[in-house]
């Protein structure tokens, strides 16, 4: 064991993210969870997240995006939080053009029913160089399908459920090779189950009392995920946190 302590500034919070080698995923593609949660676990207050989040979070929150290719969504947070397309400074777009990205990641909201409202910004402000993409399975309601093939770029992605393997495969087969995904809970219980969530940035708020709802709801029957500390932030009280997943010669049970 040993004692964390506070040390010297970090100029640039986005930085050590920044550094961060994401070349080499263990599967398709490398995907980044971003989570906020409360002391006791809590991921949301009144079914929102936004009132977890101080601000030197929702700083953050909003840079971390510049290092994705695209920003993966499920679909209750999606209508929850009011989703819009992600937008970036001019400089920032350059310096993903230097990085050899696009200029703005595209939203993938993942969704099996298409029960969205097809009109909201996410869907109808995205700009032509970053449509909004829909995953989700071949039973979706076919007249739902239909409508969404208007405002945005559907992915089949599995029969009866989107599965999170085909999902990863689809984004990496468009090119996209970092994928940053902002919950919900469930949807990111999801990719842990698949074992396909590389690194966690889990920011802790100081405070408690929010719902009874985790950060990751893992399915029924799912084996445990094993992660490693590997880097520590604070600011104001709130613990900036960032994991990366275990490779299997390290995992143990016991």
């Amino acid at each position: 064991m040993e004692l964390l302590e506070h040390g010297a500034p970090v100029p640039d919070p986005l930085q050590p993210y920044l550094e961060v080698d994401r070349s080499r995923p263990r599967h398709e593609c490398w995907v980044m969870g971003h989570m906020v949660a409360g002391l006791d676990g809590t991921a949301a207050i009144a079914g929102r997240v936004g009132a977890l989040s101080t601000p030197p979070d929702q700083s953050l929150f909003r840079r971390m995006r510049q290092i994705a290719d695209v920003v993966l969504i499920g679909a209750e947070t999606v209508r929850r939080e009011g989703y819009a397309p992600i937008r970036l400074s001019e400089e920032t777009r350059e310096q993903r053009r230097l990085r050899g990205q696009t200029p703005t990641p595209p939203v993938a909201v993942v969704t099996r029913s298409l029960d969205l409202d097809l009109a909201a910004s996410v869907f109808a402000d995205a700009p032509e160089d970053a449509r909004t993409l829909l995953i989700t399975c071949a039973a979706a309601d076919p007249q739902r399908l239909e409508a969404a093939h208007e405002v945005a770029t559907v992915v089949i992605a599995g029969q009866e459920r989107v599965d999170p393997a085909a999902a990863l495969q689809a984004l990496a087969e468009r090119g996209h090779a970092v994928v940053l995904c902002e919950g919900g809970p469930r949807w990111l219980g999801e990719l842990v189950a698949a074992d396909r969530l590389d690194e966690l940035c889990l920011t802790l708020s100081p405070l408690m009392g929010g719902d009874l709802l985790p950060v990751s709801v893992t399915p029924p029957g799912a084996g445990l995920s094993h992660f490693t500390l590997r880097s520590t932030m604070v600011e104001d009280g709130t613990l900036f946190l960032r994991y990366e997943s275990l490779p299997p010669e390290r995992r143990s049970d016991g």
